[in-house]
């Protein structure tokens, strides 16, 4: 797919969500949807659990403080947000940044399998446990943590998706606890590696 076409379906994507043609209730109570943002040609996609307050005011992924730290590590690899994509499994903040409820990832989770098919990530990183888990529920994220995982990933018995996954710790944990952090940098650090093994 071009560039321009890459473009244009994930504005479509992106306009649906923001539109709130999702139907759940926190669709309707959230300030501002949040599809994503980023390079629709992007190698890496980063994918975190839902917007927080934050990011419901801006409208966009990873804006508040853990966001800066993800920024700071991206720059520890020589990327920049431009360089990759940004999305979050559950589109809409819940209320009090309570975890998203089960209906609410699966309502979500197409618009999110479509913007993966669109993008065809080289490497899709989770943003801490929640993430991971809605993809590889038998991994603990204690354990799973700067470990690549290859997996097709299937709705319906298609195959949509074949990429590499790297669960990570959400940058959040290290804005909380000092020793997280290098945890953080170190599997991050990794990332270059694990591309350039993707062939």
């Amino acid at each position: 797919m071009e560039l321009a076409e890459k473009q244009a379906r994930l504005e479509q994507i992106a306009d649906s969500i923001k539109n709130r043609n999702i139907d759940i209730g926190i669709a309707k109570t959230c300030t501002n949807p949040v599809p994503g943002v980023g390079n629709p040609d992007a190698k890496i996609v980063f994918i975190g659990e839902a917007p927080g307050a934050q990011e419901d005011k801006m409208g966009e992924p990873f804006v508040g403080a853990s966001g800066k730290f993800l920024d700071e590590m991206l720059q520890s690899i020589g990327l920049k947000r431009a360089d990759v994509f940004i999305t979050n499994i559950v589109k809409f903040r819940p209320p009090d940044n309570r975890d998203p409820k089960p209906e609410e990832i699966k309502a979500c989770l197409p618009s999110l399998l479509e913007q993966l098919e669109v993008i065809q990530p080289k490497l899709v990183v989770f943003l801490g446990r929640h993430a991971m888990g809605v993809f590889f529920p038998e991994l603990k994220i204690s354990e799973a943590h700067g470990k690549p995982q290859k997996r097709t990933v299937k709705t319906n018995g298609q195959a949509r998706l074949e990429a590499v996954f790297l669960p990570l710790y959400h940058p959040a944990a290290a804005l909380y606890n000092g020793s997280m952090r290098q945890t953080l940098l170190d599997d991050f650090a990794q990332i270059p590696k694990i591309l350039e093994l993707i062939k």
